[in-house]
């Protein structure tokens, strides 16, 4: 059966076409499917009784459940979710005062081999489908209807690499950025690679305002080959002439997500390549504090260290914030709580 949360309006437009509906149908849909959160095909009641009826037979309305959840006392929700097929992949909500950001995963596992990731533990096992990731923000959304709120941000930075199933989330951000579904703007919106270069560059052709964070962690290809296993196959001098690339087509800067491991990565030296590697880029660095995963052996900066980081590429025009922390009295790392479900930690 098709997963109705799976297709953008575009795409449910011609499917309705091709059963014998109007392009109408389809917006009638939208509106029962994500304005009234409606998922009993019976309860659409401007739609004819024997339509209702093909839709009972072809199609559905299928979200993720609840394996897991976890609280944190700073507000955090982590849930482990679990499919159809019984696969598992984590989601978490994070309050900040300008709204409720949520981070989707992308993927089952990941094979992106970075050393110091949870996500890592856990090979890929498949892509997520479109109506999997928006699941993962329909079962937030649930959630958080108890107190009248709702999901106002997204990041697709959890397990898995977007750019690695790059059609299905584009067609996640289209539906998320429709006003007639969740109607999130797409400033509100951002996608997290580790570095494919001809996909950046794909993106960047995309038209879309969505904004786009670059897993970078090391300012050489000798330490980032040692931590993350992409830059073997896409080293430095491939992957910053992509982002140029990107930020001429698509008029938008990037932000580069740089873990402060210490002793690793942390030293003002560190600092000063890094400032040199992305002045040219024009971007912004957001510095992430690091959640242990004893398996992994690396362990957080210390406060100062990350903090005179932060001003010597402040100093030297590079714009640089501290990522704020969330849920660190749960499993706070991504991947750790899938992990520890499956008997990795």
């Amino acid at each position: 059966m098709i997963n109705l949360y799976g297709l953008t309006l575009t795409k449910l437009e011609t499917m309705m076409l091709e059963e014998k509906q109007s392009k109408f149908r389809a917006k009638q849909l939208f509106g029962w499917i994500y304005e009234k959160n409606v998922v009993d095909f019976d309860e659409m009641s401007d739609i004819s009784k024997s339509f209702r009826e093909v839709l009972k037979e072809k199609y559905c309305l299928e979200k993720p459940t609840i394996f897991t959840k976890q609280e944190a006392k700073d507000g955090t929700i982590k849930l482990l979710l679990e499919m159809k097929d019984g696969a598992k992949v984590e989601t978490v909500l994070m309050k900040y005062n300008y709204g409720n950001v949520i981070c989707v995963s992308s993927q089952v596992g990941c094979n992106m081999g970075c050393s110091f990731c949870a996500s890592g533990l856990l090979k890929k096992q498949r892509n997520l489908e479109t109506s999997e990731m928006v699941g993962e923000i329909l079962v937030m959304n649930d959630l958080l209807r108890e107190t009248n709120e709702r999901v106002t941000h997204v990041v697709v930075m959890g397990t898995g690499e977007p750019f690695d199933n790059y059609d299905n989330v584009l067609d996640f951000i289209r539906i998320i950025n429709d006003q007639k579904a969740f109607a999130i703007g797409a400033r509100h919106i951002t996608v997290s690679t580790c570095g494919i270069p001809d996909k950046i560059r794909q993106y960047g052709k995309e038209g879309l305002q969505v904004n786009l964070a670059i897993s970078l962690h090391a300012p050489n290809n000798e330490l980032r080959s040692k931590l993350m296993r992409i830059n073997r196959a896409y080293p430095l001098e491939e992957l910053i002439p992509a982002v140029k690339d990107y930020i001429d087509n698509a008029g938008r800067r990037v932000t580069y997500e740089y873990i402060m491991l210490k002793g690793v990565n942390d030293s003002l030296e560190h600092a000063k390549e890094l400032c040199n590697l992305i002045k040219p880029t024009y971007a912004y660095i957001n510095l992430i504090p690091y959640n242990d995963v004893l398996e992994n052996g690396y362990h957080r900066a210390d406060y100062d260290t990350v903090h005179a980081f932060m001003d010597y590429c402040l100093k030297h025009g590079v714009q640089t914030t501290v990522r704020k922390e969330f849920g660190t009295d749960i499993d706070a790392a991504c991947g750790q709580l899938r992990a520890k479900q499956e008997g990795k930690l």
